[in-house]
């Protein structure tokens, strides 16, 4: 007995030690894990300060420049939502969280805007127009101030600082920063793949930080980084702002979303820029041999209920191999591979659709949208389609039936619920039968609708496709082309008889725009506008050739202003030769 007890206490003690033992190696394993990712971080800050410091710089120089020189300021754009700032030293202030403009003997400040700086900014940051989260501004100190301060570091690369719009949704990356991101470099020659992105929003990395380092040698920085860098930063050469010459759509702040008013980007522009993106990434264009469908599938929410039945009714349709991909399963790089080559994209409205910019010419964007939800009132991705020599066909389909769509009451607001609203405004929303007109971006109608599952109704989805793609189906690949316009015509001349007292005739030639015996154009007209001198009123004419006698309205002893532009296959309007005198 005594024996056997014995055993069990030793059992009991060495169970208890090894016990010991393990938590012992357990904690040490856990604390060496905690110290390997301290010393990870540190390493990745330590890289990043390194990598700061491969450009040489003269440190001594650079701050006696500062302190001699202050800041220097130029800026393109008479407007806060058009400018784009040229800087040298500026400053970062990483306590205080400000950009610091230091006033020496050598500053310069172009524009000089005084208060009229804060009207209500100096800049956008971002490419979206106009947006309060968006605005620019510094704080000003003489370069006296430096002495109490402590010592900068240099950032000797060249920098393009701005916000990030939201860098977690594809449409915003494309639309508002790297499009913008990619023609600001265009502008300035010293924004290279040698320059670097500093981005100041404050977000992380983001779902898709790969697509922003496509554009520098140089790893991108966050706010965040910039405090573990030191107090003060200094930028040796800085730009600041985005160009919005290649945004085509508003998002809805100030008036319902649409087109924006004055669009100057054509689909050229967009496929120089996909091109240059895939090269980068290592991907070639044109055609696979083969014809197929791409279907974007979603798969947390807008979900397309019968979706299996829908790519079988597509591929026997169509006679297309027809693939489903989504976000979660792909690769973007993959992603773009397969979009570049498909003949047809089809997808439930939402930020993914903006990868129709990779599709080739003559392909077809088809757009679902659920219940209730007006494909005419949310139009991102039909104007991308419809931008001149974008060459793609868009189709827009809506689910008409009531019993096809699931919606999600009780979820939380920002996914489409409606239960935290009165009991007679979920009713209201519930038997609505199209989301009104509404400004972004918590319309709890437009939420409800949005997130709603859906049966797509084949018959109508392909009938739909049928009316709106006037091609048969697989398409030809249009080959690229360019908008080539009319010069001035030239050697206008006019002459003039009077009949009697009260009827004359004018006569005015002129010879074709120089460029046009260069040209292949299926139809040439030419606009006149004749003036009667003195007056504020003009009568207008389009003719197909190049003379013309003029009777009606035309009086004697009269001087007529005559002005001629050349116009090439109905829309594209040449310049206005220099008027000419006419006396009659």
């Amino acid at each position: 007995m005594y024996k056997l007890s014995c055993k069990m206490s030793i059992a009991i003690i060495f169970n208890a030690l090894l016990v010991s033992i393990l938590a012992a190696v357990l904690w040490k394993y856990v604390k060496l894990w905690e110290h390997a990712i301290s010393l990870e971080e540190e390493l990745m800050l330590s890289q990043q300060s390194q990598e700061l410091s491969q450009v040489k710089i003269d440190y001594h120089a650079a701050l006696q420049a500062l302190k001699e020189n202050g800041t220097r300021m130029v800026c393109t754009g008479r407007m806060h939502t058009e400018r784009i700032c040229r800087f040298e030293s500026l400053c970062y202030s990483t306590e205080a969280e400000e950009f610091v403009f230091f006033h020496g003997n050598a500053s310069i400040l172009l524009p000089n805007l005084g208060s009229r700086r804060f009207q209500p900014a100096l800049l956008d940051l971002s490419s979206v127009e106009d947006h309060t989260a968006q605005y620019f501004n510094f704080a000003e100190l003489p370069v006296a101030a430096l002495k109490f301060m402590q010592k900068p570091v240099f950032v000797p690369d060249v920098a393009l600082i701005m916000n990030r719009f939201n860098p977690d949704n594809l449409m915003h990356i494309f639309h508002d920063d790297l499009l913008p991101i990619y023609y600001t470099m265009q502008q300035f020659p010293d924004l290279n793949e040698d320059s670097r992105l500093v981005f100041m929003e404050g977000w992380s990395e983001g779902l898709h930080f790969e697509l922003y380092k496509l554009f520098s040698n140089k790893q991108p920085l966050l706010r965040e980084q910039l405090k573990s860098l030191g107090n003060l930063l200094c930028f040796t050469k800085s730009y600041i702002g985005l160009s919005k010459m290649t945004t085509w759509y508003q998002y809805g702040f100030i008036q319902p979303q649409g087109p924006k008013a004055n669009i100057l980007v054509s689909g050229n522009e967009i496929r120089q820029f996909t091109q240059s993106l895939m090269e980068k990434m290592n991907i070639t264009s044109g055609s696979s041999g083969e014809e197929y469908i791409v279907l974007f599938s979603r798969t947390i929410n807008r979900l397309i209920l019968n979706e299996a039945e829908l790519i079988l009714g597509l591929a026997q349709e169509f006679q297309m191999k027809t693939i489903a991909v989504s976000l979660d399963e792909y690769s973007f790089g993959d992603l773009v591979r397969l979009i570049s080559r498909a003949s047809m994209l089809v997808s439930m409205h939402g930020s993914q659709l903006v990868m129709a910019l990779f599709l080739p010419r003559g392909a077809v964007v088809v757009e679902l949208f659920p219940y209730a939800v007006n494909p005419e009132h949310y139009t991102p991705y039909k104007t991308l389609a419809s931008l001149p020599s974008m060459d793609l066909q868009y189709v827009a389909w809506q689910n008409t039936k009531e019993e096809n769509t699931i919606t999600y009451p009780d979820k939380p607001w920002e996914q489409g619920g409606i239960a935290h609203l009165d009991r007679s405004e979920q009713e209201r929303i519930i038997k609505s039968k199209e989301v009104p007109r509404h400004l972004c971006c918590r319309n709890p109608e437009w939420l409800f609708r949005i997130y709603q599952d859906t049966v797509v109704d084949i018959p109508s989805l392909k009938t739909t496709i049928h009316q709106s793609v006037k091609s048969k189906l697989p398409l030809r690949k249009i080959k690229a082309r360019s908008l080539i316009y009319p010069g001035k015509v030239r050697d206008s001349m006019c002459q003039a008889s009077v009949q009697s007292a009260s009827e004359a005739k004018l006569s005015v030639s002129w010879q074709v725009p120089w460029n046009l015996r260069y040209l292949k154009v299926k139809e040439v007209n030419y606009e006149v506008w004749i003036q009667e001198q003195g007056e504020n009123t003009y009568m207008p004419f389009i003719l197909p050739h190049q003379n013309y006698t003029f009777v009606e309205n035309i009086k004697p002893f009269t001087t007529y202003l005559v002005w001629i532009r050349c116009i090439f296959n109905k829309n594209l309007l040449g310049p206005f030769a220099e008027a000419m005198a006419c006396n009659t």
